[in-house]
């Protein structure tokens, strides 16, 4: 009996006792796998160094015929030379001023010149001036007329030599929200993107002893580098807030 109660506990023993480590058995494997593929790319980049390059098919057109340059001559321009380069805005900027309607009375209509344009677009043309070359201004086309005796409409496009000084230029006319101007935070100008276009028109009519009272309304607008200024000064006090938006919409869509 006693033999038969001791057999099960030295067994259980022997099963109990401590095992042999298994650790460094999986790290030898591991790092003898690693350096196989190691060894593996190693002996497969220097096979492919020593082989001569396989050679590339042939083009299916072996030359590129090429003009030959021609020498400068009258109709040579700076259009000519830039043509794979050239956009539309590249060209005469009054070209992409709205029309005239017919029968009023045009009073301006070209390139106007920077300091000219901050005579008399600035109270301190001076400070004007200096603003719109730190700006970089590239050059600025003008066109006004008179409509009848009540209307005077002032439509300017301002290029810029980079889009960041025009959307700058842009977002300076929030000055028009103050009492002096409009006098409101304006609208949205109808068919223009939000972010791109506003309309103001006065909030009161200006009464000045002596003279006829003015409403005026502008809209603005970027495009690109360009930014469209439309004005409408009107002396009889009851400005046409359709009319403004229409020119400006034409004059967009010409840009």
């Amino acid at each position: 009996m006693e033999h038969e109660q001791t057999a099960p506990e030295q067994q259980k023993g022997a099963e109990t006792g401590p095992r042999r480590p298994r650790r460094r058995t999986l790290l030898l494997i591991a790092g003898a796998a690693t350096l196989g593929i190691l060894a593996g790319t190693v002996t497969g980049y220097a096979i492919q160094y020593h082989r001569a390059p396989t050679p590339l098919p042939p083009l299916a057109q072996q030359s590129v015929d090429v003009p030959e340059p021609l020498p400068a001559d009258e109709s040579t321009s700076l259009r000519t030379i830039n043509a794979n380069r050239w956009h539309k805005t590249d060209d005469d900027l009054t070209k992409l001023l709205v029309e005239a309607p017919g029968g009023v009375e045009v009073s301006y209509s070209g390139a106007e010149p920077l300091d000219e344009f901050a005579a008399d677009y600035y109270e301190n043309p001076g400070s004007g001036l200096r603003g719109i070359l730190t700006r970089h201004v590239r050059r600025i086309a003008t066109l006004r007329w008179k409509d009848g005796d009540h209307n005077v409409v002032t439509v300017r496009l301002k290029q810029f030599y980079e889009r960041a000084g025009a959307e700058d230029h842009r977002v300076g006319y929030s000055f028009m929200s103050e009492p002096k101007f409009a006098g409101n935070p304006g609208k949205d100008l109808p068919g223009v993107p939000a972010a791109f276009g506003h309309l103001w028109v006065d909030s009161k009519v200006r009464q000045t002893p002596g003279y006829q009272p003015v409403q005026s309304g502008r809209a603005v607008a970027r495009r690109g580098d360009i930014v469209m200024d439309v004005k409408i000064q009107n002396n009889r006090g009851d400005l046409d807030e359709t009319a403004l938006a229409e020119l400006a919409k034409r004059q967009w869509e010409r840009l």
